[in-house]
């Protein structure tokens, strides 16, 4: 139990639903609906559409989306990838052509073709029980007459408000100025687009105006992007995938997401003892080193799902053997990225850009029949692209910056591909069933931010909202991010194991969490006091 005397937050709880969410109005959102008689499926569009809105900056209409459903206690867990495609007519070898090494990240060549729409609209019809209107009715009116900004949204804007370009400027700058604590934030232009898509489910979206509206304005700036490419998304569902962590099971969704990264994670923390401090000097040590040896793995494997082939290889309880003995509970590895390739018997292959501070949403719902949806939306770097469409304002994202370029590798930019994508939903379980539906923002660092997350809980004890609070550290490449949190001494004691430590200028992601407690027959709820949200239960 916290200790009252000192700031802080409770664990919420409840019994017949809860939401958390980055914003409160978002969590209210979902509870209003599962009040009404909605499912967890309801809740979590009418909460995810709605932060949109919020937080623009973050997620929106022109982004992606990834969930794992399940809709009963007994029932499989389903995996939704709501991930958009690159346009058919995009060509690595003419990126290759302009002197390129990497992909761009503010042009329509990293534009892919917005997919959440397409999943919030699945979500609905295959396991909703309202209907599109009442769940997209809160976003449509806050869209329409405004909601004030947030702290950490305001924040968040003025930070990013250079990426901002042409149309995007007008719409989400007022004089050239990005909008202070509690002013009125308006997207009139994005309420009609959810009018359409009340009216006509996905077509509203992915043909007619609003599918004229992002062509036109794309085209318009160079894109190679089509009304067929839009017309051609699809949200898919599939398996997720699973592995052992603190004596559960983590749940985790399959590529082209990178959940794999935080199961091969897990499986190298397990064969090292991190001690029983979880805020000493070794715990961050082991974490940033087995990070950086999942990543380098995940580099040289996960990207488009109909390209990944040694998924099996990187999820074999042998890949965390031989990488886990590469680690020196002492000083950190000089080259982790070749340490692993010579281990894995691979070609090394550099980093992916560093990106821990990409922007997203995630939420976690659970209804009264334990119905239970973990959903994360992105538009990936702080306004996407930069680049908003002329008549309705949605702002695209630049999930095509996560593609590679080199000839070959299974993440290759290419025509219908989908990039390697760094939103992952995440559930945990204990003898097959669900014991939390959880999330962790902030671009590369989610695989860390869930083992770290459930770590907390299962191994050092701590309530769902004391797990979430604790501070973090993220080996971000070479650079090891200490958050504030951490008193300097244990950044002098990384320092003398080699590492390279820095106080990040933002915190380390957000997380939402609801866990389900079986034998008390309630839910325990816990929002990320980085963000403007919080947890809120019937």
């Amino acid at each position: 139990m916290r200790d009252f005397h000192l700031p802080g937050r409770s664990t919420v709880h409840a019994a017949s639903g809860m939401c958390a969410a980055s914003h409160p109005f978002a969590a209210r959102a979902a509870v209003d609906i599962l009040d009404r008689g909605g499912n967890a499926a309801d809740a979590a569009i009418a909460a995810a559409v709605l932060l949109g809105i919020c937080e623009p900056q973050m997620a929106g209409l022109g982004g992606d989306a990834f969930a794992l459903v399940q809709p009963a206690p007994d029932a499989p867990v389903v995996a939704l990838n709501g991930s958009g495609r690159a346009p058919a007519r995009l060509d690595a070898e003419v990126l290759r052509g302009r002197g390129l090494a990497a992909m761009p990240v503010d042009e329509p060549a990293a534009v892919t073709i917005p997919g959440a729409v397409d999943l919030f609209c699945r979500l609905s019809s295959e396991w909703g029980r309202m209907g599109l209107a009442p769940v997209l009715a809160p976003s449509i009116r806050y869209a329409s007459q405004g909601v004030p900004v947030g702290p950490r949204t305001a924040f968040d804007w003025a930070l990013a408000q250079d990426r901002l370009r042409g149309r995007a400027r007008e719409l989400y700058l007022s004089a050239g100025v990005p909008p202070g604590v509690g002013q009125l934030f308006r997207a009139p232009g994005q309420a009609e687009v959810l009018r359409l898509v009340v009216e006509r489910g996905r077509a509203g979206f992915y043909e007619g105006p609003v599918a004229e509206d992002i062509v036109a304005s794309l085209r318009a700036l160079g894109g190679a992007h089509t009304e067929d490419d839009l017309a051609a998304s699809t949200c898919d569902a599939s398996d997720p995938i699973f592995g052992p962590i603190e004596g559960m099971e983590l749940v985790e969704h399959p590529p082209n997401g990178q959940g794999a990264t935080a199961l091969l994670l897990a499986a190298i923390l397990a064969r090292h003892d991190p001690g029983s401090d979880p805020f000493s000097a070794r715990r961050i040590h082991l974490e940033a080193e087995a990070a950086r040896l999942a990543y380098a793995v995940r580099d040289r494997v996960v990207g488009d799902p109909g390209r990944v082939k040694d998924l099996d290889r990187m999820l074999d309880p042998a890949t965390a053997d031989r990488l886990a003995a590469l680690i020196d509970p002492a000083r950190a590895m000089a080259d982790p990225v070749a340490a692993a390739a010579e281990a894995l018997g691979a070609p090394a292959r550099p980093r992916a850009p560093a990106d821990v501070h990409r922007e997203t949403v995630c939420l976690s719902v659970v209804d009264r029949d334990r119905m239970a949806v973990s959903l994360i939306y992105s538009i990936f770097h702080s306004f996407g692209s930069g680049i908003a469409t002329d008549r309705f304002g949605i702002l695209l994202q630049n999930r095509g910056a996560g593609f590679a370029l080199e000839p070959g590798h299974p993440n290759e930019a290419a025509g219908g591909r989908r990039p390697l994508h760094t939103i992952i939903p995440a559930m945990l379980r204990a003898e097959g069933r669900t014991v939390a539906a959880f999330g962790v923002m902030g671009g590369a660092y989610q695989p860390v931010g869930h083992v770290r997350v459930v770590q907390n809980v299962l191994r050092h004890g701590m309530n769902p909202q004391e797990a979430l609070d604790a501070p973090r550290s993220f080996a971000d490449g070479p650079v090891l991010m200490v958050e504030r949190g951490y008193p300097d001494a244990v950044r002098a004691d990384l320092a003398a194991m080699g590492h390279d430590v820095r106080i990040p200028e933002t915190p380390l992601g957000g997380a939402q969490m609801v866990m389900i407690d079986e034998p008390e027959g309630t839910l325990l709820g816990a929002s990320d006091p980085r963000k403007d949200g919080c947890a809120l239960g019937i």
